[in-house]
This record gives structure tokens, C-alpha cells and sequence, in this order.
């Protein structure tokens, strides 16, 4: 395994820590600047309205320059915030850190899997950008006791203060690791059988991705560009539709007490580190078939799950499958956009973007089947819904990219 890919999971294990540990300090943090609750709240919604933003944003004003220097920029920014949260004196400074730390993380997980993929032999592309995210699973499920166990023993500032430290380290290892080349990939169609890049540096027959905005954005001509979006938005609305009120199913249905949520929750994050492993090897065989599947057993987990939830035992297996089921179509997803808009950076920040869309949409259509007296197993039939529309448009691209047409042609590997 190349020693950049480490230093990119490390960057994305910091990054996810930013998003999730606030949860545990959330109380600690209102009590200290004197804010509501709801105020508080702010800086989880804030953080993430800065990640669907930035991940355009950045990434189109960087369009034009070497996606190593663009990733360590990325991951000053990162630090700088998260600087800004430890020293904030009020909670105004403390809300800008958070939207200065979240607006590198599209861009970051966008730009870095075109960097991970570029790293590796064109048959692991999708098992090195499953490395990269695994920095992201650990993190979802460390986040909140490692915000928490810090915050109790240190205060909350202790924990943006070790985050910030996380940064300042996957900074200079993306510095000293990643190769300057990193970052070049073949375009979706053609029929040269380019042989396996080496990972001491870069194919010579790859020519260089779309590097100005006007190029990048033709890449969203492709409808399978479109299609992929699509299926990433609705695959992250199913399961993030069920997970956003997994907590009330546990203890409202399940017959869990509140205090035996937080070792479910991290019961979920070992299914998605399990599943964006298992999901990047799968990829790296037959994309498509895996992508299928891996989007039909989360509709079918989803269901049984809401069938099954008033068993704990259930309830405990199928959190976890939920978890493997949800990431593991996550590798696949992002190679497959980016390998049809021709390696644009654009197009994979967009399909970080459409996943926050998709946990927004899945959130809110879940909230409204709770607010419309169908209790709380009703979110997880609103996922496996949703989840069911994201396996019938990735049906229908995996079909297109069978297609005789050239512009529907499936991706040399």
C-alpha cells in the first residue's frame, strides 16, 4: 500500500472527527458560550450547509492548479478552523471556525480519491479510494466517545485542540507522501488497453484530467455523470432517512435504554468500516454488479429492520448490516463518476455534495412520516423506499453503459 494513501486516511480520519465529536461536546459547548440548544445546533447544521458549498466552491477555484498542492491547502484550512473552535472566545468565532474547518471537506474527499486512485494499478482503484475513506468510518465510529471521553476529562476545547494536532499531521505526511504526479487518471472511454500505471509514477500515456472550470463542466454533459450523482444522493437519503432516527427506534421500539445507544451507534460504525472495504474490493471486480447489489441489500436490510425492530437482538445484526450495506457502494460510486467525467474534479466534489443532499432529503421525508403519526419504524420503510429508487437508477445506468453508444460506453478499467 503506498505511504500517500495513509496520509490521505489520516487527513480523512481528522476530517471526520471535525464532523462527528461535536455531538458529545454539543452540551459542554452551549453551557460555555451561554446559547441555546438550538442555537448550539448551529454548529452541526452549520458544518454541514459549509460542506455541500465548499465542496463546489473550492474545487472550482482550484480547477487549474496540482491536486497535491490543493490538497494540502485543503488540509491547512482544516486546521486553521479547527485552531479557531479551540481559541474561539465567543460563540461567533466558534460557529466560523466550524464553517472554515467543513468547507475543505468536499474538496478534500473529492479531489483525494482522484489523488488515492492515482496512486495504485487501475484494478485497485476503487480498494484505494476505500483506504482513504476508511480514515472517515473510523472516525464515525470514534467520533463521539472520542469528543465525549476528551471533553469530560479536559473540557471541549482539549478536543478541537487534538483534532487540530491530527491536522498539522496528515498535513505534512500528504506533503512528504504524496508524489507530485499524484493525481492523473484515464479517461472513461476508449479502447487503448493502457497497461497498469506504476506506482512510482505516472502512466505517460494518461493524459492529464479536464484542469480548467469550463472543462471540468463538461463533463456533466454525460448522463451517467448524472445517473451516478443520483444514486449517490438517494443512497445516502435511504440510509441516512432510517439512521437519523435510529435512536427513538431503539428505545421506542427496540426496548433499548437511552444509555445502551451510543455502543449501537458504534456497532453501525464497524458495519461501515467493514462495509467501504468489503464495497471497494467488490467494486474493483465488476463495478456495476456490486453497486446493484450493494444498493438492493440496503433496501432489503432497511425493510426487514423495520419488520424486525421490535427484536433487540435484530435490531443489534441489523444496524450492523445497515452499516455494511449503506458504505459499501460509497468506493464504487465515486470511481465510477469520476472515471465518466474524465477524471474532473468537479465531478467528484459534486458527488460528495449529492451524498449531503441525500442525508438531508432522508432526514426530513423520515421527520415528516414521525410527525405524521406513523411511529418510529416508519424512517426505515422511508429509507428502504428511497434506497429502492437509488437501485433502479443504478439498474438503469449499469444498462446504459452496456449500450452499443459510444457516449454510454462502460469505462476502460
Amino acid at each position: 500500500m503506498p505511504s500517500g494513501l495513509v496520509a490521505l486516511a489520516l487527513g480523512g480520519f481528522g476530517i471526520g472527527l471535525t464532523e462527528f465529536l461535536i455531538a458529545g461536546l454539543l452540551p459542554q459547548v452551549a453551557s460555555s458560550f451561554t446559547v441555546s440548544e438550538a442555537a448550539a445546533g448551529w454548529l452541526i447544521s452549520g458544518y454541514a450547509l459549509s460542506v455541500a458549498v465548499g465542496a463546489i466552491a473550492l474545487t472550482a477555484a482550484t480547477a487549474r492548479l496540482p491536486r497535491k498542492q490543493v490538497l494540502v491547502g485543503l488540509v491547512a484550512l482544516f486546521v486553521v478552523g479547527n485552531l479557531l473552535s479551540a481559541i474561539a472566545p465567543n460563540y461567533p468565532v466558534m460557529l466560523l471556525g466550524r464553517i472554515v474547518a467543513a468547507l475543505c471537506h468536499g474538496s478534500f474527499f473529492g479531489i483525494g480519491s482522484l489523488v488515492a486512485r492515482s496512486l495504485v494499478v487501475p484494478e485497485k482503484k476503487s480498494q484505494a479510494v476505500a483506504i482513504m475513506f476508511a480514515g472517515l468510518t473510523v472516525a464515525n465510529v470514534l467520533g463521539v466517545p472520542f469528543g465525549a471521553l476528551i471533553g469530560e476529562r479536559w473540557g471541549w476545547r482539549a478536543a478541537f485542540w487534538a483534532v487540530t494536532a491530527i491536522g498539522v499531521l496528515a498535513l505534512a505526511g500528504i506533503a512528504a507522501l504524496v508524489p507530485a504526479w499524484a493525481g492523473r487518471v484515464r479517461p472513461a472511454t476508449g479502447t487503448d488497453p493502457l497497461p497498469g500505471r506504476s506506482v512510482t509514477g505516472p502512466d505517460e500515456s494518461d493524459p492529464a484530467p479536464p484542469s480548467g472550470l469550463r472543462a471540468q463542466l463538461r463533463a456533466f454533459r454525460s448522463w451517467q455523470v448524472w445517473l451516478t450523482l443520483a444514486a449517490t444522493a438517494l443512497s445516502y437519503g435511504g440510509m441516512f432517512g432510517a439512521f437519523s432516527y435510529i435512536a427513538y427506534t431503539f428505545t421506542e421500539v427496540s426496548g433499548f435504554a437511552p444509555a445502551d445507544v451510543a455502543w449501537l451507534l458504534m456497532v453501525y460504525g464497524v458495519g461501515l468500516v467493514v462495509g467501504n472495504l468489503v464495497g471497494g474490493r467488490a467494486a474493483d471486480r465488476d463495478r456495476d454488479r456490486a453497486l446493484v447489489l450493494a444498493l438492493f441489500g440496503l433496501t432489503l436490510t432497511l425493510a426487514l429492520f423495520g419488520l424486525l425492530a421490535g427484536s433487540a437482538t435484530a435490531s443489534v445484526v441489523l444496524v450492523f448490516v445497515m452499516g455494511v450495506t449503506g458504505f459499501a457502494s460509497v468506493p464504487g460510486m465515486i470511481t465510477r463518476v469520476t472515471d465518466y467525467a474524465h477524471g474532473a474534479a468537479l465531478a467528484a466534489s459534486a458527488n460528495v455534495s449529492a451524498s449531503n443532499v441525500g442525508n438531508a432529503l432522508g432526514a426530513w421525508l423520515g421527520g415528516l412520516a414521525i410527525t405524521a403519526g406513523l411511529g418510529y419504524t416508519s424512517p426505515l420503510y422511508v429509507g428502504a423506499g428511497i434506497a429502492l429508487l437509488s437501485t433502479a437508477v443504478m439498474v438503469i445506468a449499469a444498462r446504459r453503459a452496456r449500450s452499443p453508444r459510444a457516449a454510454d460506453r462502460a469505462p476502460a478499467s
